[in-house]
């Protein structure tokens, strides 16, 4: 990484073809498609030195033209699959950046398309956290609702429940249990040590990862309708307003 401000590359996946909301990535929301709401934060931040779309969409390649992204190529038929990892998209996506653009980036940021509510001061507050302890990766997270220690279980071999995580000692109450975290999937940022090396196959397998919390509102996550509709409500209403 550079001393001076990084060269960085936001990268934002959006494939065709979604099942649980159909053309989600486009769907309109109060508005605007949704993919819009995640290139303009991206702009409003203003530090990035790309912003690209990997798509295999014609459709989401103009709608993300026409908020301010670059679609420097189509993504390839087998990286827009259902069962296509996204770190491959992310990983490719980084090398053909370089190629078509010949240019060399100090970071990689992914920034989720189903997560309109995140805001500049998320994304700023994340890199300064990634460049402060400069890990292999840092993603976003929000504190988790339920907790393996004290109220999440699994079944053993007999088919009787016991606590996903035993603690050390008996846990009373929720707020004593260790605290754990869901991983919100709105940013990731990664190194370019971590890119190059392709054994790195998942975010997770990393040696060195950080984290960046965010509240329960800047971290929800339209996966279903209902999703959808209640974070339209809320904007349409001025409960929030995305990107501020």
């Amino acid at each position: 990484m550079t001393e001076e401000q990084p060269r960085i590359l936001v990268t934002i996946c959006a494939r065709g073809g979604s099942k649980g909301i159909k053309n989600k990535n486009i769907k309109e929301l109060a508005g605007k498609p949704l993919i819009a709401y995640t290139i303009e934060t991206a702009k409003k931040w203003g530090k990035a030195s790309r912003i690209i779309c990997s798509t295999d969409s014609e459709q989401i390649a103009q709608a993300a033209k026409k908020y301010g992204a670059e679609v420097p190529f189509m993504r390839p038929t087998e990286l827009a699959t259902d069962t296509a990892g996204k770190l491959g998209v992310i990983r490719h996506a980084w090398k053909e950046c370089k190629r078509i653009y010949n240019e060399k980036y100090d970071i990689v940021i992914d920034l989720d398309v189903t997560s309109p509510l995140r805001t500049v001061q998320d994304i700023e507050n994340a890199l300064a956290e990634f460049i402060h302890k400069q890990p292999d990766i840092l993603f976003s997270v929000v504190e988790a609702r339920k907790n393996p220690y004290f109220n999440m279980v699994e079944l053993d071999e007999r088919g009787y429940a016991h606590l996903s995580k035993q603690p050390n000692k008996p846990v009373l109450r929720r707020q004593d249990a260790p605290k754990v975290y869901d991983m919100n999937a709105s940013m990731y940022f990664y190194s370019i040590n971590f890119m190059q090396d392709e054994s790195h196959t998942t975010t997770t397998g990393a040696d060195r990862i950080s984290i960046y919390v965010m509240t329960d509102i800047n971290s929800m996550d339209i996966d279903k309708e209902l999703d959808f509709n209640f974070i339209e409500f809320m904007i349409k209403q001025g409960i929030i307003r995305p990107g501020k």
